[in-house]
């Protein structure tokens, strides 16, 4: 017996540094010299080796059904040559071992600023409709072999989500 999933649609916005608070800041350019202050990244990368590195992503389009977060650092993340892009989000909260489906959330992000992600937010993404798009990464050393959770909808809700 086959089972048939569902496609749910999320509305992407436009990200602000007022939408995204739950989430994590939007870090967008400032002056030299400007002094360190809450509209800085507010980073936690204690727990391991820091690794900055760009990674290159190709034909993501809009849809996904896996979910990740990692509890033990913030992510940082950004397009290289300023092309735009989606992720989804859904707000941390390590006491339980999901997410909560009502409250994901899809962002379009320009590519003049970063997102930084609180520790724990769960996030699907990037997606863009490029064809390929370099993206910078600030997370830590073993972050995805040791920090790494991940939600299937596809097995728990026989669901997919696409941002539109």
């Amino acid at each position: 017996m086959s089972t048939s999933k569902t496609v749910q649609q999320l509305q992407a916005q436009w990200v602000t540094s007022e939408n995204f608070r739950g989430y994590g800041q939007v870090i967008f350019a400032s002056i030299d010299g400007k002094a360190y202050d809450m509209e800085d990244a507010q980073l936690n990368l204690q727990n391991g080796i820091p690794r900055f590195y760009i990674m290159r992503l190709e034909k993501r389009g809009r849809k996904f059904h896996k979910i990740t977060r990692h509890v033990q650092c913030t992510q940082c993340l950004g397009s290289l040559s300023g092309k735009d892009w989606l992720i989804a989000v859904c707000p941390p909260d390590n006491d339980v071992s999901e997410p909560a489906l009502e409250e994901i959330a899809a962002f379009r992000i320009p590519g003049n600023c970063f997102i930084k992600l609180h520790e724990g937010t769960w996030h699907a993404g990037p997606y863009f409709d490029h064809e390929a798009v370099d993206f910078y990464n600030l997370e830590l050393a073993d972050t995805n072999m040791v920090d790494h959770f991940t939600h299937d909808f596809l097995n728990s809700h026989q669901l997919e989500f696409e941002m539109v």
